[in-house]
Formats: structure tokens, C-alpha cells, sequence
């Protein structure tokens, strides 16, 4: 179970403004961390705290197929985002990193900024706190939440290994 409070953004957030191309040079995720949303965001990594959301409308993590984007927002505290719709190669990095992103357009036509949202990973079960409103997404296939719940696709790989040669 996810709970957060909500960050909310527009359409077309592209990988430039999720993690600035001057910081691409840093790998840490803790360094991309201080700069995540900086551009669009300025006070955004002083005001995010442990298992925030962000909610934003459509083609969130458009631009660069860089994975530097969903490191810096999982590394700056995030649990989750929620939007519209995605661009593909920023979701199949999300899953590879461990970021777990539910497509629910009602959810964000129906949340505001500081809203407090619950999201059941397990079910796609998403409910707004603050507004007492529910919300379905569609959960995520089988092998792809034990992605997500292992912290990447790196580590799921290493403990599927490491079972296997058991």
C-alpha cells in the first residue's frame, strides 16, 4: 500500500523537465534526487517527502529515452506517479527501475495538488483521501509487479538467479 501526497503536473512533462540534461552527467541517484522537477519546480525537492505522488495529465516522461528521469524521481522519495498516459520508453524504464506508474485518467481529472492518495498495488485501487473518491486502475501483471516489488528489474534478475541455483 502506497500513501502520498499529490505533486501535480500538466501534459507533455518531457525527461529534460522530470531531471534537468545539465545534471546527466551525474549517476548517483541521490545527487539527480536534489534536482528532480527543478525547471518546472523550483521548491519541489524541499516540499517532497518519502511516498509523495505525482499526478499529471498526458505523455508524462516524454523526450529522451534517458533512465536518469525515473531514478531521480524514485531517488527524491516518490512511491509512484499516476497519469493519463505515458510515453513507452519512459514506462518500460519505470518498471525496470522499480517506479510503479498507474494510467488512470480519472484519478486525474478528479486530484488536486496536496490531496492525500492510497494506492493497493496489487489491485490498481486508488483512493483519494482527501476527497473520499475511488478510483480503478489496471494492476499490473504478475511478473511485472514481482519487478517492481523487487526494486528493478536488476534485482529481480539476481534473485530469480539466485533461487534458481539453489
Amino acid at each position: 500500500m502506497l500513501t502520498g501526497k499529490v505533486f501535480k503536473y500538466g501534459a507533455n512533462v518531457d525527461t529534460d523537465a522530470i531531471i534537468p540534461a545539465r545534471y546527466l552527467n551525474i549517476s548517483e541517484p541521490a545527487e539527480l534526487a536534489k534536482h528532480c522537477m527543478e525547471d518546472i519546480d523550483l521548491d519541489f525537492v524541499k516540499n517532497v517527502r518519502h511516498g509523495d505522488i505525482i499526478v499529471a495529465t498526458s505523455n508524462f516522461g516524454c523526450g529522451s529515452s534517458r533512465e536518469h528521469a525515473p531514478i531521480a524521481i524514485k531517488a527524491a522519495g516518490l512511491s509512484a506517479v499516476i497519469a493519463t498516459s505515458f510515453a513507452r520508453i519512459f514506462f518500460r524504464n519505470s518498471i525496470n527501475i522499480g517506479l510503479p506508474l498507474f494510467e488512470s485518467p480519472e484519478t486525474v481529472s478528479s486530484t488536486d495538488a496536496g490531496d492525500t492518495l492510497q494506492i493497493e498495488l496489487e489491485t490498481g485501487m486508488i483512493k483519494n483521501i482527501t476527497k473520499g473518491l475511488t478510483f480503478k486502475a489496471k494492476p499490473y501483471p504478475r511478473f511485472m509487479a514481482q519487478i517492481i516489488a523487487s526494486g528493478g528489474l536488476v534485482e529481480y534478475t539476481r534473485q530469480k538467479l539466485e533461487s534458481e541455483a539453489l
